[in-house]
């Protein structure tokens, strides 16, 4: 059976509702206030041949920190459920992409033990914390307003909410889109690997028995 999970989740800032599929074949459909963010959301879709529905509203006249911040809770939530308990499942996963400028690496286990951790080469640094281009708001969407700082944010709640000791590293790159997408990428394709079954694994991956 494919292992599938709907969250939904409504704050006083935010409206999220997501159903995902990790068995499926990479088709997405998203919308949220933050194009751009929509647009890293399906790479890690694609990529992790993942099925992603997702809707949310949230306060992005304020901050877009919120918005992205907890549809990472709600992805790491609707992760978590899916896997049930984890039987089965190859637990860690790794991949490195490049795009153009920009290459990353990212690291991850489903070890029920959050831990995020980003590191960025020297040359990328100027990338941190810097906007993609300036912020524009346009019937309810903001858009072109996206940084390392808010990549940070929702990485670190995934992190989190789905139990995944998780590991990011730009190596560099010039530009922020190509840094944040080669990362969303990764993503995608490193938590593939992880959930992935192995008819050989008997319960779950550990020498505990248990997560």
């Amino acid at each position: 059976m494919a292992r599938k999970a709907k969250i939904a989740r409504k704050t006083k800032e935010t409206d999220i509702t997501l159903e995902i599929n990790l068995d499926g074949s990479g088709v997405s459909n998203i919308k949220t206030p933050i194009p751009f963010f929509d647009h890293m959301l399906t790479n890690f879709s694609r990529h992790g041949l993942f099925d992603l529905k997702l809707t949310a509203t949230g306060d992005v006249e304020v901050d877009l920190h919120h918005t992205v911040e907890d549809v990472g809770i709600v992805l790491g939530e609707a992760i978590k459920k899916a896997l049930k308990d984890n039987s089965g499942i190859k637990r860690c996963g790794t991949a490195t992409v490049p795009m153009m400028d920009a290459l990353s690496s990212v690291v991850l286990d489903i070890s029920n033990r959050p831990y995020f951790k980003f590191n960025a080469a020297k040359d990328a640094h100027p990338a941190v914390n810097k906007k993609v281009y300036a912020a524009k708001m346009e019937e309810g969407r903001m858009y072109s307003a996206f940084d390392m700082g808010l990549l940070e944010e929702f990485m670190k709640a995934l992190s989190n909410s789905a139990g995944i000791d998780l590991h990011i590293t730009l190596h560099y790159g010039k530009d922020v889109h190509h840094s944040i997408e080669s990362i969303y990428k990764s993503l995608g394709r490193a938590l593939s690997a992880a959930v992935a079954k192995d008819p050989r694994i008997k319960g779950v991956m550990s020498t505990k028995g248990k997560l």
